[in-house]
């Protein structure tokens, strides 16, 4: 993430100290020390809403602990189809980031707020320095690269085997809103599970055909959602 595309809240440094232990349960195990590098060094910074943290190429300064909001992670590829890799969220980091900083390679993908985020940012030289002091700052920042990397694999998994009409009936029946519904377009879609906009609007137009859902612009009416649930799970 590049500095210049967040704001500092001027005043409130360390604020967020009081944070951590439930956001980040790994960090209430700081030493002394590295507890008062992490409160000197981080800093609380607002990014509104569809800011671009970072684009493949840039190079990485500053590594994240998201306090409140989402950030998607994205990659596209030189024929221009995109894929949704993984979002944080509160209480969470990225590991795009963190591989950059541990490589001192650029980014390989983008990044964008989807909500106001809220965060404390960790400038490279301090997130060293505590990788290379701290047993539980370590600990922290693999454990969380860990666990969103085995996310991953699941998605490669997905991606390269998977059926893209049990994707989609997963993706409706799990993310309808209230209404039963979803407001996406197909394109939008499409970036979710990684294939072209024509694949999905084909497989919805199936979907309308078996009375699924219902489809008008920019919106997704789920109409039977147990049968895309039993769909999904193939049964």
């Amino acid at each position: 993430m590049t500095n210049e595309r967040v704001g500092e809240r001027a005043g409130e440094r360390t604020d967020w100290a009081a944070l951590i232990p439930t956001l980040f349960p790994t960090l209430a195990r700081l030493e002394p020390d590295s507890a008062a590098c992490l409160g000197n060094a981080g800093r609380r910074v607002n990014v509104p809403r569809g800011t671009v943290l970072f684009r493949a190429g840039d190079r990485c300064h500053t590594f994240m602990m998201v306090l409140d909001g989402a950030v998607r992670v994205q990659m596209a590829s030189e024929t221009g189809r995109e894929i949704v890799l993984y979002r944080v969220s509160r209480g969470e980091t990225c590991i795009v980031t963190t591989a950059c900083l541990l490589t001192d390679n650029p980014y390989s993908a983008e990044a964008v707020a989807e909500t106001d985020i809220d965060a404390v940012a960790l400038a490279a030289g301090p997130f060293h320095d505590l990788v290379a002091r701290s047993a539980a700052f370590r600990d922290f920042v693999f454990a969380s690269f860990g666990n969103r990397l085995t996310g991953m694999m699941m998605l490669i998994e997905e991606v390269a085997f998977g059926r893209i009409d049990l994707r989609l009936a997963r993706f409706l029946a799990d993310r309808r809103d209230d209404a039963g519904g979803l407001d996406i377009t197909h394109q939008a879609l499409a970036v979710e599970l990684g294939t072209a906009r024509e694949v999905v609007s084909r497989q919805l137009k199936e979907f309308e055909r078996r009375g699924f859902v219902a489809l008008s612009r920019g919106r997704i009416q789920v109409l039977d959602p147990v049968a895309l649930v039993a769909l999904a799970e193939d049964r």
